[in-house]
């Protein structure tokens, strides 16, 4: 649902009050909280991003790798899907946050952040991909792009 601002005014004041109803004029545009007393938006709202994560490093055993990525899965519930190989990993999950400059922040903290807690090899981050819902819902509509993650869950390559 659309936020509109009402054309009346509060009773302290002449600034238009936001309500919860759909108008053709003067709508907040999406990814934006309504107004307070001020009447001006204020910070935009979060959004989910698409994080597809990719690292590499030297071989480790892959029942570790398997193992660790299964800890960062239940660490991270919002994983939707790891691959895996001895050298390297792709990690896919959503993301809630303000804008792509902090998804992706928070995406490049996310393995060194969970690296010692579930056991992660010691890779460093090789490519990194944010894209909004939107354009990941056109991408895979037009049939390109990240294939849908399924299956859920921890696969090897």
């Amino acid at each position: 649902m659309r936020r509109a601002w009402s054309e009346a005014t509060s009773r302290g004041g002449g600034n238009p009050r936001p309500l919860s109803a759909v108008t053709d004029d003067h709508t907040v545009p999406d990814g934006v909280a309504p107004a307070g007393e001020t009447g001006h938006p204020t910070e935009p709202m979060p959004r989910l991003w698409h994080i597809t994560l990719s690292l590499s490093g030297p071989a480790a055993p892959l029942t570790d790798v398997r193992r660790g990525l299964e800890q960062l899965a239940h660490d991270h519930p919002f994983l939707l899907t790891s691959r895996y190989a001895d050298d390297h990993v792709e990690i896919r999950y959503w993301e809630e946050a303000r804008d792509l400059h902090d998804a992706a922040a928070v995406a490049l903290r996310l393995w060194g952040e969970h690296r010692h807690t579930a056991k992660l090899p010691p890779w460093e981050i090789v490519g990194l991909e944010v894209i909004d819902r939107d354009t990941y819902h056109q991408r895979i509509a037009a049939g390109h792009g990240p294939l849908p993650a399924t299956p859920v869950g921890v696969h090897p390559f």
